[in-house]
């Protein structure tokens, strides 16, 4: 036999209080019995019965397992690629430390909400690359976003249009166990500054596939300087560049997919919210075994308790009721 849990700090409070109670109520019937002259013995019976009833209950609150039984255990999970924007703009210090690194640490939140999911990495500006395919190695994927920097990728503007051919290519190519397309995310993380002319069709794609979508902007309307070297980033005219999150254009490509679109910025994080909602898409069983395991009786106890309970009301004693 097993136990569900071991007898602890409540059931001995339990036993402690009955014991305290019940010698403060025999002391009790043994003077009423003393003054009415009359036997006490005829009360062991009632004293019995509520001590196995007691004795029934805390073995069925520490849950008693025995026998044998099988039970199907179902392994459920989802693929995620992760496209993260490493355009120049993401080191703008609107939302502290930089854009970037309150994504990078942001990203260790969310790949540790999904231990049970593979998840990949791609980073983009104006070209994408697959970062880290496919994994269910959170060290491996976590070593990959402390190495993020605006330097790994050309930066010669940004668009969306690569990192979601990648990402769709990537998912719709996998061989591994999930098939069903409801169970495969892209999450777009970026300021929203899109200039590529293939996105639209790349967004078709996603929609044709059935593939989730979901946007995260980083960043605030009012913007800042884009820190460069010693200084800041300036435009042909020496004037310092002050880039903003374009919110629009995230929000029309979660729209267009069907998705959500969620923000980072001075006064608002979303990504608790935006763990949810992935949590709320269902994921593919992976898969389906059957285990060996005992079955908790602890009921077979406590009908026992409540039988006794019911008998300790019917008996009655003509020498004193209790």
């Amino acid at each position: 036999m097993t136990w569900f849990k071991s007898i602890g700090t409540v059931e001995w409070v339990f036993i402690g209080l009955f014991i305290i109670a019940y010698l403060i109520y025999i002391l009790r019937l043994l003077r009423v019995a003393k003054r009415m002259n009359t036997t006490f013995r005829p009360l062991l019976f009632k004293i019995l019965l509520r001590s196995l009833a007691l004795a029934l209950l805390i073995i069925a609150l520490l849950g008693p397992s025995f026998g044998e039984t099988t039970k199907e255990v179902k392994s459920e999970g989802k693929d995620i690629y992760l496209a993260v924007d490493l355009s120049q703009s993401m080191n703008a210090f609107d939302v502290q430390p930089t854009r970037l690194e309150k994504v990078k640490y942001e990203l260790k939140k969310i790949i540790e909400s999904f231990s049970s999911d593979r998840i990949g990495l791609i980073i983009f500006s104006s070209e994408a690359f697959v970062q880290c395919p496919l994994t269910y190695d959170q060290s491996a994927l976590n070593l990959f976003v402390n190495t993020l920097n605006t330097g790994l990728v050309p930066n010669a503007g940004t668009d969306f249009g690569s990192p979601l051919d990648i990402a769709l290519e990537k998912l719709e190519s996998e061989s591994g166990p999930v098939t069903q397309q409801k169970a495969k995310i892209i999450l777009m993380i970026s300021d929203g500054e899109d200039f590529g002319d293939d996105t639209d069709e790349s967004v078709k794609g996603v929609v044709k596939s059935g593939i989730q979508l979901f946007a995260l902007g980083v960043g605030t309307e009012v913007g800042s300087k884009i820190r460069q070297g010693n200084g800041f980033k300036r435009d042909r005219q020496g004037t310092d560049v002050v880039t903003k999150l374009n919110s629009k254009s995230l929000r029309k490509l979660a729209v267009d997919t069907g998705g959500k679109y969620f923000e980072i910025n001075e006064n608002q994080n979303d990504v608790n919210r935006l763990i949810r909602a992935i949590n709320e898409v269902e994921g593919e069983v992976r898969d389906a075994r059957m285990i060996d395991a005992s079955a908790n009786k602890f009921y077979y106890f406590l009908i026992g308790a409540i039988i006794l309970m019911i008998l300790d009301a019917m008996v009655r004693r003509k020498t004193l009721r209790i």
